[in-house]
């Protein structure tokens, strides 16, 4: 069975309109996607004429039909939330700063599993990935790797 757009709104048609003619090359190809399929054109040929997979504009006549212009907009979710707050990512940034003598380590150069356990060991936090110190510290600027000499602190 072919699917179609339902039949479209005179306001519908007017913002559909004026994506066609807008900067934003996302809203242009899903307007055309719509008002082609209004126009009587299945899923197969508009595929053809906008060089999309058919999937794909199955899923923006669906979103249409069911919620209007308001279905073809994507919303962000913002990506993933922070796994630790700003003042656990300080502290750790502090402690890569240390020199591991001076805490009454028995190592002179930090590594991002050693980074990893004192931040655990120190309650800093529950527990964290050497992978994920890498990242603090890269976000940061803070290169872990430096060399301290007790002169220079």
């Amino acid at each position: 069975m072919a699917l179609y757009v339902r039949e479209l709104t005179n306001a519908e048609q007017r913002q559909l309109q004026l994506w066609l003619t807008c900067n934003d090359p996302v809203m242009k190809h899903r307007a055309r996607v719509v008002l082609l399929s209004s126009e009587g054109y299945r899923v197969p040929e508009i595929g053809s004429l906008v060089e999309a997979h058919p999937a794909n504009l199955r899923k923006w006549i669906h979103r249409f039909n069911e919620r209007g212009c308001e279905g073809l907009r994507t919303v962000h979710s913002g990506g993933p939330r922070q796994r630790f707050s700003t003042q656990q990512r300080q502290e750790i940034i502090r402690l890569a700063q240390a020199n591991p003598r001076d805490l009454g380590l028995h190592f002179s150069r930090w590594t991002l599993h050693k980074l990893a356990q004192q931040a655990a060991k120190r309650g800093i936090v529950n527990r964290i990935s050497h992978e994920c110190v890498r990242q603090i510290l890269s976000g940061a600027e803070c290169d872990y790797r430096r060399r301290l000499s007790p002169n220079r602190g």
